[in-house]
């Protein structure tokens, strides 16, 4: 394997839970060598999300291992004068330091830009927040269920009409899209560091982020535009860009593409006569009688199962989605032949890549989320510490975590 494409490069992830420290993943997925470092107790909280009331028992720390997989773990008291001062030597050697520490914490901490900027140029420092950094809610805490799934508008659009009630999301749903953003972000700054040879601050929130998500709806209503709330699926205006339940209570989406397609679709249901129909012979008609048209279509899927509709429809050549499930997502053949579900560490598991690749450079295997300050030794001795140094910031509890001096 040739070189990883960031190799060399390294990242302070100095941050908690999932979007800021997932950014800090992508560039670990390529080489990145990522220091994360976390506060004495209990560390990341993300590290105990899965002992969570409500979570399902699991024997792996299943969200850990995915968001913090090839990292290396310091636990550092920053409260601390000499913590703060071994984090100074460690930015010294740092190309990328990201943090969503709340902006408040930032500041007593001292791990704000200006607090690095002036003794450290190249820095690029990467922000994240809930609602940006100006403003009155600059210093508002926020998840993204929150912030990217609520704030945005996205929970109240994707309610399956307007009469129900808001749409929660899921773990995690705008972490990650946020964590994308903010490592378009810093590779947009390293891109500016090789021309100009100075790093810089770049900043991401989960507000843009989720607004970004919802920008079609958004724009209109800037434009002047303002879309009526949704209907209840059985009055939509489209029958042929819908979803539809099969024999055996599994859910298809519709999403014929052009005015060819629609012949190909009456004939595969077993009613050609549905093309010529005067009342669907048009896109505008289809509109029109979308409400019949759906009765029509309500009565012919149920009676085939899903796996008989996705032959169908595959050979057709239709635009459709089956409408999955995490239980078979996981061994799903495309997803796997695709490279989306990667190898773990020696685990005999697999784990979901990030988002993206780049012809003719691979991603570095994945190794297993680090251990709380499992890193501590190695990554101090990198700094110049000696044993002994390492050795009197345990004593003195600069240093947390569960590895000696030799981690």
């Amino acid at each position: 394997m040739t070189e990883a494409l960031f190799a060399g490069l390294k990242v302070i992830d100095c941050a908690s839970y999932v979007a800021a420290p997932a950014a800090a993943t992508v560039l670990a997925d390529f080489g990145a060598e990522v220091i994360k470092i976390e506060p004495p107790g209990e560390g990341d909280p993300w590290r105990t999300q899965y002992k969570r009331p409500g979570m399902p028992p699991s024997e792996h720390n299943h969200p850990w291992l995915m968001d913090d997989r090839n990292k290396r773990s310091l636990v550092l008291d920053l409260k601390a004068e000499a913590g703060r001062a071994v984090l100074e030597r460690l930015v010294a050697q740092t190309d990328i330091f990201i943090t969503n520490t709340p902006l408040p914490a930032r500041e007593r901490l001292r791990i704000r830009y200006e607090d690095f900027a002036a003794n450290h140029p190249r820095l690029i420092y990467a922000s994240l927040t809930a609602y940006g950094e100006v403003g009155d809610e600059a210093g508002k805490t926020g998840f993204d269920a929150t912030a990217y799934w609520a704030r945005s508008g996205l929970m109240d659009e994707v309610r399956t009409d307007h009469l129900t009630v808001p749409a929660r999301s899921v773990a995690g749903m705008g972490d990650r899209p946020t964590a994308m953003a903010l490592y378009g972000a810093i590779v947009t700054a390293l891109y500016r560091r090789e021309k100009t040879g100075l790093g810089g601050e770049v900043r991401a929130s989960l507000m843009a982020s989720g607004m970004w998500a919802n920008a079609y709806l958004i724009q209109a209503r800037l434009c002047g535009t303002l879309f009526p709330p949704r209907p209840p699926r059985t009055e939509s205006i489209s029958a042929t860009g819908n979803i539809y339940r099969t024999a055996d209570d599994r859910w298809i989406m519709l999403a014929l593409s052009s005015e060819r397609q629609w012949p190909l679709l009456a004939s595969l249901l077993g009613k050609p006569e549905l093309a010529t129909d005067p009342r669907f012979l048009t896109g505008e008609d289809r509109r029109v009688n979308a409400v019949i048209l759906m009765g029509i279509l309500d009565q012919i899927f149920p009676t085939q199962p899903l796996a008989e509709w996705r032959a169908r429809l595959d050979a057709a050549g239709l635009t459709f989605g089956v409408v999955g499930t995490v239980a078979e997502i996981v061994t799903d053949p495309q997803a796997l032949a695709a490279g989306i579900l990667r190898p773990l560490a020696d685990t005999g598991m697999m784990t979901v890549d990030s988002p993206f690749t780049l012809t003719g450079t691979e991603k570095v295997p994945v190794e297993r989320a680090p251990g709380f300050g499992e890193h501590a030794g190695t990554i101090l001795r990198g700094a110049g510490y000696s044993d002994a140094d390492i050795a009197s910031l345990r004593a003195a509890g600069i240093l947390g975590g569960d590895a000696g001096i030799g981690g």
